[in-house]
């Protein structure tokens, strides 16, 4: 399950797509990417799991793009993501090799930007993220996150790389020479870091935010937090037309090339990932969701309009280019093929 779930998010197709400067996704195109990866392998979740699962995904997401000490951090993070998945898929070197070509492009295409630009980013990624209030139990107890769902961040603990701790106040004449020092008391307990993460393809990233949260067996619930609060706005953004949901949809659908997952048959039976503790847990939890959260997941059926077959049958043409690959690879080596195992 995990190969072909890695396999599909790192094809060589999507990556270059995905490599291509354009918009930020709206959230209605990275739910139905994010719920067409999800269901990549044999693996099925009903709406009610999906939606928990993707809940868990963005606000473990935003608490990571909040904390970070500086915008440049943000690509330590990625490369955390990044660290995490090779583990799964150490045996598979047909799979780690896209992994690891994806992790050449972000070092070629990031690494260059300048601390403003890495600024620009986090703030578009914020406000993405910003109307979503979602309480996640595990950051609940870890008190980063309060009962509203909003994340608090921390008055304590390692001060940026680059960056002095606070406390002391340099004032300079007109040449730049310093003439007078005064401190103040802060109300943090700062410390300088020991050293800066690894911006390498291998290396200690330092930073701790994108690894694994779960390392301490707990239990994880999501609460939606303030929904009669918010919920006038988040119908109001479910409502108003986005006049570039048109052109995403399609370019989902040339993406992923508008085919149907089909139910596993043969001798290999597909399996149900279910996110709550029972099935009446779960069937309760999609009967109380509000109207105005749901996600209502778009199936894309690109593939019967006649319009797009040719197109359509150029880009499957283009992803059954023969690549040399390892034989213990697996199934899933490029979407068409992990599509056609299904």
């Amino acid at each position: 399950v995990m190969n072909d779930i890695i396999s599909t998010m790192f094809n060589r197709k999507f990556m270059e797509e995905l490599f291509k400067p354009q918009e930020l996704y709206s959230k209605k195109a990275l739910r139905t990417v994010y719920d067409r990866l999800a269901h990549a392998s044999i693996m099925r979740l009903n709406q009610a799991s999906m939606d928990k699962l993707y809940d868990l995904m963005t606000m473990a997401f935003k608490y990571q793009v909040l904390l970070c000490p500086r915008p440049r951090d943000i690509l330590l993070v990625t490369f955390n993501h990044l660290d995490a998945i090779k583990d799964f898929i150490y045996e598979s070197p047909g799979i780690l090799n896209q992994v690891d070509e994806t992790f050449r492009q972000l070092i070629e295409t990031y690494n260059c930007l300048s601390d403003g630009e890495f600024q620009l980013i986090r703030q578009t990624l914020l406000i993405f993220f910003q109307d979503m209030h979602i309480r996640v139990s595990i950051f609940l107890k870890d008190k980063v996150q309060n009962s509203n769902g909003r994340f608090a961040l921390p008055t304590s603990g390692p001060v940026p790389w680059g960056t002095e701790v606070p406390g002391l106040i340099r004032i300079f004449n007109q040449k730049g020479v310093e003439v007078k020092r005064s401190e103040f008391t802060t109300a943090g307990n700062y410390v300088t870091p020991q050293r800066e993460g690894s911006f390498e393809l291998y290396g200690d990233r330092v930073l701790k935010l994108g690894t694994n949260m779960y390392s301490v067996s707990r239990p994880v619930e999501t609460h939606v937090a303030g929904s009669s609060k918010n919920s006038a706005s988040r119908a109001k953004e479910n409502t108003v037309p986005n006049p570039l949901a048109k052109e995403e949809l399609n370019f989902l659908a040339r993406l992923l090339g508008g085919l149907d997952i089909q139910k596993p048959a043969g001798g290999e039976a597909g399996f149900r990932l279910n996110l709550f503790t029972t099935d009446e847990e779960e069937e309760h939890a999609a009967q109380t969701r509000p109207e105005d959260l749901s996600y209502k997941v778009i199936s894309i059926e690109a593939a019967q309009e006649p319009a797009r077959r040719e197109e359509l049958s150029r880009i499957l043409g283009e992803l059954e280019v023969a690549e040399p690959r390892p034989d213990s690879a697996g199934k899933g080596e490029d979407l068409l093929a992990l599509m056609d195992g299904l």
